[in-house]
C-alpha cells in the first residue's frame, strides 16, 4: 500500500503551492485528490511519483 499525502504535504513533494495542485487537478492530467472524508483529501504517492515520471520524460523528449 503506498502513502496518502495530505494537501500540504502533496504540495511540499512537488514543490508548488496547494491551490496549484487543486488548480492541475482540475484542468490537466495531474492526478485528482482522493476523498478522505467529508473534509479530507489526499494524493497516493505513487501517483504522484508517476505524474512527476511521465513531466520529467515529456521534458527529455523536448
Amino acid at each position: 500500500m503506498t502513502a496518502i499525502y495530505r494537501p500540504k504535504a502533496a504540495a511540499e513533494y512537488i514543490g508548488v503551492a496547494v491551490s496549484t495542485l487543486y488548480r492541475w487537478a482540475a484542468d490537466s492530467d495531474f492526478p485528482k485528490p482522493l476523498k478522505l472524508g467529508r473534509q479530507a483529501s489526499g494524493w497516493r504517492k505513487a501517483d504522484l511519483d508517476a505524474w512527476l515520471e511521465r513531466k520529467a520524460k515529456e521534458g527529455e523528449a523536448a
